[in-house]
């Protein structure tokens, strides 16, 4: 039976408080953070990460058929989004890549339809949300990714069934080249999806033979939140199985929240349990699995929980409106950067897109970037790729920069050294300079470069490696 085979998720590190908000704008929307994309992260950054945490515990993938990436903010459109992916992950040619998008329902409906197909497909879920100043998708949306393996393979979690409720009503709206959607007085979208929820939920539990009092954990999110609520009233799951939607602590991130979501029940859940979601988004989805056996040793590197834990909350408004693009402020005087140019990055795209160098034969020596003579002994011709994306790297040395350009300043340089050999020269992102050590472990990042002429250069950072909490932190917390 079609199954998730393995899973990952990815929470930027920045995070926005509600009350940082209020103090600009005046108008109180609650409490509780949303999660921020960097100024140098889009969706396809985001999809990337997810997708590297869900291939982390993957020996191969020559086995895939094909990758879809879901977004109803992609970096382009009338461009492939899902191929950026694709080269960034290193997979190969012969995958078939496809773009999804235009609304929140896309990311849990493309989860769904890659379980019923017989096709093994990674599906990457991406999405941020934002709205005008002070207005409720600003201060209740959110930016964040998932990814999930899924075909008839091993899983951590097998198939049981879905339900959908389909209806066509003005809820959320969009237009193309708009910034930010408009929606509805929310009074008139409750009773809809409130009706919409039950007929999928009901409909799951009929597919998959599955009484509600059996569901383990159970997440539900979406467009209407009062509806949401309404409906975990009467729906037959035990409350205490009822999960958190995330919305206090990242926002609500439209297609990729339910993808979430599921990923932060499978890093909590046992063997042997049922897990359900509904996302309430023009109609209703509702998707019901049960974990397995191998659900222990396949669960992915960062839990959503540690993720959430290392979030910088500190981010102010005015930077937040800047990498958003709604606050134009000077821009520095130097030359613009340099359009990305199409055929040298073609040529290179196993080292700009895959972060691929080359190994010595003769005497080990790695190169990045790649080399076709070794910069140790000499040999010429005779090496191989060696992909280090996954590598665990530490700062060798580093310098803070004040007087150079970034949207987030000071630019942070770093010289990492990679386990096993190899040392590169980059910038470092999502860090706060005063905590930058030598020896500090790092990991790589995809992140953009530049946006010149509409065409976004993308290529590899470092972040401060996400560390488990420790028990001091487990305790402060739970004080």
């Amino acid at each position: 039976m079609a199954g998730l085979t393995t899973y990952g998720s990815y929470v930027p590190y920045w995070r926005l408080t509600a009350s940082a908000i209020a103090s600009v704008t005046g108008r109180r929307e609650g409490g509780g953070t949303r999660a921020v994309a960097s100024y140098d992260e889009d969706t396809t950054t985001m999809a990337v990460a997810a997708g590297l945490s869900a291939l982390a515990s993957v020996g191969s993938v020559d086995h895939l058929d094909s990758l879809g990436f879901v977004t109803s903010h992609p970096a382009y459109v009338d461009k492939t989004n899902a191929t950026a992916v694709h080269a960034a992950l290193g997979l190969p040619r012969a995958i078939r890549c496809t773009d999804t998008g235009g609304a929140a329902r896309s990311g849990l409906s493309a989860l769904i339809a890659a379980l019923r197909s017989t096709e093994t497909t990674l599906v990457t879920i991406a999405d941020t949300v934002t709205g005008p100043a002070g207005s409720p998708d600003e201060v209740g949306g959110g930016d964040a990714a998932a990814a999930f393996l899924v075909g008839n393979m091993p899983a951590v979690a097998t198939f049981l069934g879905s339900g959908s409720a389909s209806d066509e009503f003005t809820d959320r709206w969009r237009l193309p080249g708009e910034s930010w959607a408009k929606t509805w007085e929310e009074r008139f979208g409750e009773a809809i999806y409130t009706r919409l929820a039950e007929e999928s939920f009901v409909s799951a539990l009929k597919d998959a033979d599955v009484p509600a009092g059996d569901i383990d954990r159970y997440a539900i999110v979406g467009l209407s939140p009062r509806a949401a609520k309404t409906f975990t009233r009467t729906c037959g799951v035990d409350p205490s199985h009822v999960v958190d939607d995330l919305t206090s602590a990242i926002g609500n991130a439209g297609a990729a929240q339910p993808g979430v979501l599921l990923a932060a029940m499978l890093d909590e859940a046992a063997p042997g349990e049922t897990l359900a979601v509904t996302m309430l988004a023009d109609g209703a989805d509702t998707l019901i699995l049960r974990t397995t056996d191998l659900l222990e040793s396949r669960r992915q590197p960062t839990p959503v929980a540690e993720q959430l834990a290392a979030g910088n909350d500190e981010l102010r408004y005015a930077d937040f409106l800047t990498w958003k693009g709604q606050l134009v402020r000077q821009t520095p005087r130097r030359p613009d950067p340099d359009r990305a140019a199409a055929p040298p990055a073609y040529r290179a795209e196993a080292w700009k897109f895959a972060f691929t160098g080359s190994e010595c034969n003769a005497c080990g020596t790695r190169h990045l970037p790649p080399q076709r003579v070794c910069l140790e002994c000499g040999d010429m011709g005779d090496m191989s790729p060696v992909r280090l994306v996954d590598s665990a790297a530490r700062i060798a040395t580093y310098t803070i920069d004040h007087l150079a350009y970034s949207p987030a300043p000071p630019v942070i340089g770093a010289v990492v050294d990679f386990e096993g050999g190899g040392r590169f020269a980059c910038e470092m992102t999502d860090a706060d300079p005063e905590k930058v050590s030598i020896g500090q472990q790092v990991e790589m990042t995809f992140r953009r470069m530049s946006d010149t002429d509409g065409i976004h250069n993308y290529f590899w950072k470092v972040r401060p490696a996400v560390e488990p909490p420790t028990e001091l932190d487990t305790e402060e917390s739970a004080s």
